[in-house]
């Protein structure tokens, strides 16, 4: 494997149900990048909120770069670069919000590491608890004045396939928007031009590397298009079927040090 950098999805992929990377895995990155290779997470999450975890995930120190917001947000640690491109008009904002008002779901938009919501419910409490993020309700009238990032959709388990079917009848003739599942919980719109791969590129030109280069780990659909660009795309065993479909190799699962057993048997011994 000629692989110069590892870009590694946060929830369910790095972190255990536990939230903390695991020790050996926590090895593993610190080994890796003593051989030169670059080590960088690739996640849903802000940039600002990431940073500010990285201490309490047990990695502080150890992360290169940072693919946040789906890829609408990169910073690289290491060049001391930040920058966000392709956000969402706040107009395109309501015109989604409109389209699931009706149904018992929340709204989320990250930035600064708050999640800002028009409501506080059971569902953006949840949503702030499980990714240890505060959350703040604001009047989104004000809010959505500026562009965002993304839309996050918040609802129960049970009535995400409810809220996947709705967004298939989502249409707007002046803004341009796609949504992804990106958790059993979560629904995201986002410009159609940011993905992980959007991002991740940015990061990798920055270094004068490619993507046959890359070594991608991840587990949901959002990490799909990462982990088919990728030169290896590695998906968790508890990834989804999607993703799956797409990946090189398959490691044992978030709770079982499948980041860090792959990379000690196809990285570290070939170094």
């Amino acid at each position: 494997m000629n692989v110069k950098v590892l870009m590694s999805d946060v929830d369910g992929t790095l972190l255990t149900s536990q939230g903390r990377v695991s020790d050996l895995t926590r090895e593993a990155i610190k080994n890796v990048r003593e051989k030169g290779i670059l080590f960088g997470l690739s996640t849903g999450r802000d940039v600002h909120s990431v940073r500010n975890s990285l201490k309490d995930w047990g990695i502080d120190g150890l992360v290169d770069a940072i693919v946040g917001t789906g890829g609408a947000e990169i910073c690289d640690i290491s060049m001391n670069v930040e920058r966000s491109s392709l956000p969402l008009d706040g107009g395109a904002i309501r015109e989604i919000i409109r389209h699931f008002e009706d149904m018992d779901v929340n709204f989320a938009i990250p930035s600064g590491g708050i999640l800002y919501a028009p409501k506080d419910d059971e569902h953006i409490r949840m949503l702030s608890k499980a990714d240890r993020i505060p959350y703040r309700v604001v009047d989104f009238d004000r809010f959505l004045e500026e562009p965002r990032p993304k839309v996050m959709i918040v609802c129960r388990p049970e009535g995400i396939d409810q809220v996947v079917e709705r967004s298939k009848t989502f249409h707007s003739e002046e803004y341009r928007a796609a949504a992804l599942k990106t958790a059993s919980v979560l629904l995201e719109y986002m410009d159609p031009g940011v993905s992980k791969t959007y991002g991740i590129r940015q990061i990798l030109q920055l270094h004068g590397l490619t993507m046959e280069e890359l070594c991608t780990f991840g587990d949901a659909d959002n990490d799909y298009d990462m982990t088919v660009n990728a030169g290896v795309g590695v998906v968790m065993a508890n990834g989804s079927e999607k993703t799956k479909s797409a990946a090189d190799y398959i490691t044992d699962d978030n709770d079982h040090d499948g980041i860090g057993k792959f990379i000690n048997q196809y990285i570290l011994c070939e170094r």
